[in-house]
């Protein structure tokens, strides 16, 4: 399902149902330990890999600041402007 390159490789994965009827693979849904960062406000035009460039200087870490919160569809951390997120310490 996952390439060995995919830090989902070796998750867990259940036989579930889409919306549409169809049978898929779906990753089973884990609980993420906690991650010591700072909060940040979203400014206008704000996307996870923004976030992650203006931190840590490599916008493909942006995986990093949607692991260290809680939102299950990444692009509601950054939907409200002002609204404040966890970008983790690195």
């Amino acid at each position: 399902m996952f390439t060995e390159s995919s830090r989902y490789f070796q998750l867990r994965t259940v036989d579930a149902k889409a919306a549409d009827g169809r049978d898929v693979k779906a990753v089973v849904l884990r609980r993420l330990p906690y991650v010591a960062g700072r909060p940040a406000i979203v400014r206008g035009n704000d996307r996870l890999d923004v976030l992650a460039e203006r931190a840590f200087k490599d916008a493909t870490l942006f995986w990093h600041v949607a692991d260290a919160n809680t939102e299950l569809d990444a692009r509601e951390l950054v939907a409200e402007v002002g609204g404040v997120i966890l970008v983790p310490d690195k």
